[in-house]
């Protein structure tokens, strides 16, 4: 027997400035239910969280928990009513003890007392219904991350949930603590709660999830029952493909040769938290992408041989030697250069000119001391806007002027001023339209004609294929299998990306 509707969102839209981040959105989670939601990057998700837990008002669409209608003021109403979130980052206050936090602002007493001894009592039972086993006495902030989010979790139970929303809490977890966390959650399923899942990890969705909701580009992309569900079409319906028209289009450029010589290779690469151990190498004129959902690892990577963040275990060799990579001025100094996907905030100089922009590594590299000739500064900024066709009316027009796509070429051109060895390219087209996409990928292609070796990321898998000579598969933050030269195609990446070799169905243990 079907369990009824416990939360019902209906034509649900939402605008920021002109922007549509939901449009007509439909959402049923079942009590009993635990169900997915999922997408990539801009999606949605995060905002038709928001919607459901008071954080924003819906401009348009109505949202029915038990059948009544409700429109949360805030986060707070939303709690009164029923529904009881969960972040990522676990939202209560470390100095506190364990217990302070479970009964924040609702201690047990009379006349303005608090009566402790409840409280105690209380905390107990608390700890108790997610089966934690610590010191209810102990500063917050003393216990795992895994704690933590349990602790959460169980203040949101004793807010009488009905509703329990969890945004990416395995995010920082490891496998241990995420079996502990789904041995809990399906016992909440069990007593009756109704769980909205957020998550990027597949295998997770179908060890835990009975339903999905997919969201693409602000609209529903579709709702499924996991246990039907090819993990293939689930990928292509985050990507917006259709998996049956995908065929073998799109070939990659042909693999470079064996004997190129190795810029840069890795050895188990991990981090704790963000990527299990990963073996690869890039050779000279050779385009590495790197495939996989949201989360799967892809800028962890870019990230860890970057210097950008410390590897735990694992060797890097640039040039056949080895290298430290402590910061990225010493990954700089060896020759690589590094491309955010994150232009806006970690990307370009705002406040500064195009000339600057382009001329501002180059510039460090040189040191404060020996400044560039002002007549040196010209011919390479006139060089480069020239070959890289931007669109600009001088070098002295400020960066923020200009398009996402001309700001993008502005980057590359900062990179390529220097000469690298290896440039890693994470996400290079996003949020750039179509045709300024085209010159960005002529100019990978050029890259690799010159032989600078390049480690590329893309979220659109066509993108990924025309531009890659191979290509590394991650998933759940582990490398999963390489495809090469003719072998990579839309279809076969898609599959390794799901984890199918076949296309075949997966089963809901």
């Amino acid at each position: 027997m079907q369990e009824p509707a416990l939360l019902e969102l209906r034509g649900i839209g939402k605008q920021f400035a002109g922007v549509v981040a939901l449009d007509g959105v439909n959402l049923t989670v079942r009590a009993r239910e635990i169900h997915a939601l999922l997408g990539e990057n801009g999606a949605g998700k995060s905002t038709l969280i928001k919607v459901i837990t008071g954080v924003h008002a819906a401009d348009s669409g109505t949202i029915l928990l038990g059948r009544a209608a409700i429109a949360p003021a805030n986060p707070t109403a939303a709690e009164q009513a029923g529904i009881s979130t969960v972040y990522q980052e676990v939202n209560l206050i470390p100095t506190l003890s364990v217990t302070e936090n479970l009964l924040l602002g609702r201690q047990p007493g009379a006349l303005g007392l608090i009566d402790w001894r409840a409280v105690a009592r209380r905390a107990r039972e608390v700890l108790a219904r997610v089966e934690l086993d610590c010191d209810p006495d102990a500063e917050l902030g003393e216990l795992s991350v895994a704690q933590q989010q349990m602790v959460a979790i169980a203040r949101a139970l004793d807010l009488k949930a009905r509703l329990l929303v969890l945004d990416e809490p395995t995010a920082s977890l490891d496998e241990k603590e995420v079996a502990n966390l789904f041995r809990m959650l399906r016992r909440l399923r069990e007593d009756g709660l109704g769980i909205i899942l957020v998550t990027h990890f597949l295998d997770q969705v179908y060890a835990l999830c009975d339903r999905a909701t997919v969201l693409r580009n602000g609209r529903l992309a579709g709702e499924f029952a996991v246990r039907d569900l090819p993990r293939s079409e689930l990928v292509a319906t985050m990507l917006g493909r259709d998996l049956a028209e995908l065929g073998e289009s799109a070939a990659a450029p042909a693999t470079v040769r064996p004997q190129a010589r190795v810029v840069l290779a890795a050895q188990g690469l991990a981090r704790r938290g963000m990527l299990h151990p990963l073996d690869l190498e890039v050779r000279r004129g050779e385009v590495l992408g790197l495939a996989g959902l949201l989360g799967s690892g892809r800028t962890e990577v870019a990230r860890l041989l970057f210097g950008i963040d410390r590897r735990d275990a694992g060797a890097i060799r640039v040039g056949g030697q080895a290298a430290q990579l402590r910061t990225p001025r010493d990954a700089v100094a060896l020759g690589l250069a590094f491309c955010s996907e994150n232009r806006k905030e970690e990307g370009i100089l705002p406040n500064l000119s195009v000339g600057e922009n382009l001329l501002v590594e180059q510039q460090a590299k040189r040191g404060g001391w020996k400044a560039l000739a002002r007549s040196e500064q010209e011919t390479l900024c006139a060089h480069y806007i020239a070959a890289l066709q931007i669109k600009t009316a001088n070098a002295e027009v400020p960066i923020r002027n200009l398009s996402g796509g001309n700001q993008q070429k502005v980057l590359l051109a900062r990179w390529l001023v220097v000469q690298p060895e290896l440039i890693i390219l994470d996400e290079p087209t996003r949020g750039i339209d179509i045709g300024a996409k085209a010159e960005i990928e002529k100019l990978v292609g050029k890259l690799r004609e010159d032989g600078i070796a390049v480690v590329f990321i893309s979220s659109e898998i066509d993108e990924l294929v025309r531009n890659s000579t191979r290509a590394i598969v991650l998933r759940e933050r582990r490398g999963c299998g390489e495809i090469a030269g003719s072998a990579l195609t839309p279809s076969r990446l898609i599959h390794a990306m799901a984890g199918e070799t076949t296309g075949g169905k997966e089963s809901r243990p």
